[in-house]
């Protein structure tokens, strides 16, 4: 019996078989603005010969998987021929979803797995408690965590205590990749070049240039700067999908501080940008979204889950694992560790974890599951489905 994990990401979906690697695809459909006609399906991405204002259609909205036609077509092409050969009858999944999803997604999520693929049985779980139990697998001695996931729709903060969900303590601040990509836009858009249409390109800027400042008003202060002295200055030298593919940084030695560059390509030049961006995660109400940060946040939530045992509180402190996307920032680590460590109480250590893999760290999570030996009991099969229909998913998967 094959076990397939697929961690179903609203940015991207991170799937493979249990005793495989993972493979990460967009999971999306897109159409190019030449052929405004066919659509390409998640990892066929690499054929369309100019991205530049690419559409994107995407299944989930808000966080939530509502567009059920593109999820299909999206699963449709993982499952099939060309990508992982998927035998139905003799297949266990295990799928993620997000904290409190609602009950007619679950249920449709029910129907298309049993009803129409016809998996042998099916595991839904969050994929914040994949996160948990990859480490707790790895630090056996340890009995809370905190799984902050910051992905591309929102950021959720997740305590767990002996590998089960804390729901009262779990938070959402409405800030994640996207937003931070289409704020890019409009800073760009508003200061040097339109590229409202440009998500594809703005978000490969944003990836390869801004990081999390570990001190907001010093960087600002030199992002003023003229010429040389202003080091948080780069230029970007956009791709125009002839003889440049991908969009790059030009090396520090190479930038014109006056007047124009020789060559002819097109050029962004981003100072505070770069960092003022990605701080939306840390103080969302700078854009005017009133919410806590993700540091005041972690500490919210800790205090409401320890609200029973003050004793919990170090150990959740102690154990703060960083997954999702925006963990990627340069930076990132060092300022929530050091934001966390002005809020909480001297006496108490504070340590947040960022794993190699912060993407696939709840894949890895599932794969574990997958080999637990408690696994049979955690999943629906398709006869207990066909049998008590939609109130045994209820009871048995932990949302």
């Amino acid at each position: 019996m094959a076990t397939l994990v697929l961690d179903n990401g609203a940015y991207t979906a991170k799937i493979g078989y249990s005793q495989e690697k993972v493979s990460v695809i967009p999971n999306c459909q897109f159409r190019s603005k030449t052929s405004r006609i066919k659509t390409f399906t998640a990892n066929q991405l690499d054929e369309i010969k100019d991205p530049s204002g690419l559409f994107y259609i995407l299944p989930f909205q808000k966080g939530y998987l509502v567009n059920w036609d593109v999820q299909r077509k999206v699963w449709d092409h993982l499952f099939g021929k060309e990508m992982f050969k998927v035998e139905f009858a003799d297949t266990s999944v295990i799928i993620t979803e997000p904290y409190f999803n609602f009950t007619s997604i679950q249920e449709s999520m029910n129907e298309i797995l049993f009803e129409e693929y016809q998996f042998q049985s099916a595991l839904r779980i969050n994929a914040g408690s994949l996160s948990a139990h990859h480490y707790f697998s790895t630090k056996c001695s340890e009995l809370c965590c905190l799984v902050v996931d910051t992905g591309f729709s929102f950021t959720h903060i997740a305590p767990y205590c002996r590998s089960k969900k804390m729901k009262e303590g779990i938070h959402r601040i409405n800030v994640g990749g996207k937003l931070l990509t289409n704020h890019l836009k409009e800073i760009i858009s508003y200061r040097q070049l339109h590229v409202m249409d440009e998500t594809h390109v703005i978000n490969q800027v944003k990836e390869d240039v801004c990081y999390v400042s570990q001190h907001f008003y010093k960087d600002m202060e030199i992002a003023q700067l003229k010429g040389e002295e202003n080091t948080v200055m780069r230029d970007y030298v956009l791709p125009d999908f002839s003889s440049i593919k991908k969009g790059f940084c030009k090396p520090r030695e190479e930038m014109v501080y006056n007047g124009k560059y020789k060559t002819g390509e097109q050029i962004l030049r981003l100072a505070n940008e770069r960092f003022a961006v990605p701080e939306m995660l840390f103080h969302p109400s700078d854009i005017g979204i009133q919410e806590m940060g993700i540091p005041e946040a972690i500490v919210h939530s800790i205090q409401r889950s320890s609200k029973i045992q003050a004793l919990m509180q170090p150990h959740f402190y102690q154990n703060i694992v960083l997954t999702g996307g925006n963990t990627l920032f340069p930076g990132f680590r060092e300022r929530l560790e050091a934001d966390l460590r002005s809020l909480v109480p001297a006496h108490l250590p504070v340590s947040v974890l960022l794993p190699a893999n912060p993407i696939c760290y709840a894949w890895e999570g599932g794969k574990l599951l997958a080999h637990n030996p408690d696994y049979d009991e955690m999943v629906v099969t398709r006869e207990d489905y066909e049998e008590n229909g939609h109130c045994i998913c209820e009871e048995k998967f932990d949302i």
